[in-house]
């Protein structure tokens, strides 16, 4: 019984190490596959930073975005029919945020959900006395941690072709999959390393206050005021602002774009 047991354990050790080799196979073909000229064509039409990329962040996309489209699921609802404009558009700025990283390709994340528009969303909160009750929610996107990403197609267009103004549907959504890849939504994603820990909750930690101290008074702030809600939300509103106004926000925000350069290894103030 015991040598069944072991021959058992060495034959799924097996199974995992030959699953791992056949999809690393896999990524790599379609790395190298020349890229669809009708994708193309809409990457540039739905999404115009990619026309400012230096071309072999352009050539490292396109390798992302069809391994992104070959590995996750779309599925459309209230009638919206998922089409390459759909597919290309999503991935192109969702695979935006992995240039120059090593990266899993949201590991955890298996289908994105699309709708023709803002969709209404049942969402349970709680009153001060801990009391739970479910509110209907209108809502542009969302991410959940059991590998879902819910956008609407209206807004997922208006973030692309509106670029530069610090609105990304698809941006704040896939950034808060990136915030999730630990099983926690705290706005604190995997890093490189255990010593930048320290620096991202101390940065990142002062200026979400800074933004609530400010919210509360009602004064003016460059980060939309979204995130002031929690630490999660700041994430993903830094992210869009990263990668939609990053002049502007160096300029504001010097330590806080520093941080997320070093963790998103690309520097958007080159390209606009």
């Amino acid at each position: 019984m015991k040598y069944i047991l072991i021959a058992v354990l060495v034959i799924a050790v097996l199974l995992i190490v030959c699953k791992k080799i056949l999809k690393k196979k896999r990524r790599e073909k379609l790395v190298s596959k020349k890229f669809d000229e009708k994708w193309l064509l809409i990457l540039k039409d739905n999404m115009p930073v990619y026309q400012h990329l230096p071309p072999p962040l352009q050539k490292q996309l396109q390798g992302l975005i069809n391994i992104f489209i070959d590995e996750k699921y779309f599925e459309g609802f209230e009638g919206i029919e998922i089409t390459d404009d759909i597919k290309v558009t999503i991935a192109g700025q969702a695979c935006l945020l992995l240039l120059n990283r090593k990266t899993s390709l949201y590991k955890k994340l298996h289908s994105i959900y699309i709708y023709p528009t803002a969709y209404v969303s049942q969402v349970e909160t709680f009153t001060p006395e801990g009391i739970g009750k479910t509110e209907r929610s209108v809502r542009a996107g969302e991410s959940w941690q059991g590998g879902t990403v819910v956008l609407s197609w209206d807004d997922v267009q208006r973030g692309a072709y509106g670029y530069q103004d610090g609105s990304n549907v698809t941006l704040h959504e896939f950034a808060h999959q990136l915030d999730q890849a630990d099983g926690v939504s705290d706005g604190a994603p995997i890093l490189t390393k255990p010593s930048q820990y320290i620096s991202w909750a101390k940065i990142l930690g002062e200026e979400y206050k800074i933004l609530r101290h400010k919210d509360e008074r009602g004064k003016k702030t460059f980060l939309d005021k979204y995130g002031a809600t929690k630490p999660a939300e700041f994430f993903a509103v830094a992210t869009e602002f990263y990668f939609e106004k990053p002049n502007k926000f160096y300029k504001k925000h010097p330590e806080l774009y520093e941080q997320l350069q070093d963790f998103y290894k690309v520097d958007p103030r080159e390209w606009l």
